[in-house]
């Protein structure tokens, strides 16, 4: 019986998870269309509306408006979009970044694997997001210098997750004998360690996604991060800061969007790891 529980427990986290990201992701692709609205019109008259369920709310801002008469509603929809986009982008790139370098420091060994890993174990040592602040600071807040930032936070955990998994791939029989017919490098590893690696890139990957998103936003959060007029979730959060007291829908519910997004992901990969790694599974 409480192995039944613990399955249909297992079963209805997962379903709140794919129905979270499946809700976020139809609000990013389809929620401008719906909305139809300008995220950065600005209406002083309407300011500091409160949620439709407190006193003084309005149908018109069913979420409330922030101090600059802007909807919170409308921004939190173009910040999903944003959000999920641009975590998308950085997460497919520090993938192929971290999958290429990690393949070639398992084959190559050598120094060219001594100086992927130091390289890694020196990034690895310094707080990310001093760096980023920095690199922010120094290059501006464009989208290309933050995704780039966003890249820079990623390849490391594919680099080193590949190259050990290619390290203990190589002395498996069915590689072994790819070899000793032939079998060209790039060959072997098209057809046969990146299909055994799926899985585990896959699980990665969504996992990174979470940690992208909150990286994104905690830079917008410091105001290094993307600038007016990209709207983003984590300066909705800064802009509420004074106003948390009066007013603190315009903090609160961007918080909310961002924890839900990042509890549906983890959710989500957390299912993924026990489905990819059967002894994860077993031991459970």
């Amino acid at each position: 019986m409480s192995r039944q529980r613990a399955a249909w427990g297992a079963r209805m986290r997962v379903s709140i998870g794919l129905g979270i990201i499946a809700l976020w992701l139809f609000l990013a692709l389809f929620g401008p269309m719906i909305v139809q609205s300008d995220p950065n019109s600005q209406e002083l008259s309407q300011a500091l509306i409160p949620p439709v369920w407190l006193d003084g709310g309005q149908l018109g801002h069913p979420l409330g408006t922030d101090q600059l008469g802007r909807d919170i509603a409308v921004r939190i929809v173009y910040g999903a979009g944003n959000a999920l986009f641009l975590g998308s982008i950085a997460v497919g790139a520090a993938a192929l970044i971290g999958i290429m370098l990690g393949m070639l420091a398992a084959e190559a060994a050598g120094l060219f694997d001594d100086l992927i890993m130091r390289l890694a174990d020196i990034q690895l040592s310094i707080p990310f997001i001093l760096l980023a602040i920095t690199m922010l600071v120094l290059f501006g807040g464009s989208t290309g210098n933050v995704l780039i930032v966003l890249v820079l936070s990623g390849w490391v955990t594919y680099a080193r997750v590949v190259r050990g998994e290619m390290q203990q791939l190589k002395q498996a029989d069915f590689i072994m004998a790819a070899r000793a017919t032939g079998t060209r490098t790039l060959h072997i590893a098209w057809r046969h360690y990146l299909p055994n690696m799926l899985g585990l890139i896959i699980v990665v990957g969504t996992l990174q996604l979470a940690d992208v998103i909150l990286l994104a936003a905690a830079l917008a959060f410091l105001g290094v991060g993307l600038g007016p007029p990209v709207v983003d979730w984590g300066a909705m959060l800064s802009d509420g800061r004074d106003y948390l007291t009066s007013a603190w829908w315009i903090s609160t519910l961007p918080g909310v969007a961002i924890t839900l997004v990042l509890l549906g992901i983890n959710v989500v990969g957390d299912w993924l790891r026990d489905l990819f790694d059967p002894r994860h599974r077993s031991q459970g």
